[in-house]
């Protein structure tokens, strides 16, 4: 999609039309940033955002596998290694 740089004072800016807006999830607030010569407006997200339903659908660690306990000691933990 093509669209005009509008003025705005000494800027510029562009018009989002709305289903654009409501299909990126746009609030009041967007994150603006720049990456490889491209702007990037995203949606506005607080830190962590969804993090806890990530954790929740990764299910219990309860039966996870210590994976260090797996692992051989080498040369560095018999000889070197000091508590």
């Amino acid at each position: 999609m093509k669209v005009d740089l509008i003025r705005i004072g000494n800027s510029r800016g562009i018009r989002i039309p709305k289903p654009v807006i409501e299909q990126c999830g746009f609030g009041d607030t967007v994150d603006l940033r720049i990456e490889q010569d491209r702007l990037i407006i995203a949606p506005d997200r607080k830190p962590r955002q969804d993090w806890e339903k990530a954790f929740r659908s990764a299910g219990s660690a309860a039966e996870d596998e210590l994976l260090l306990d797996a692992v051989p000691p080498n040369v560095f933990d018999r000889e070197e290694w000091r508590w």
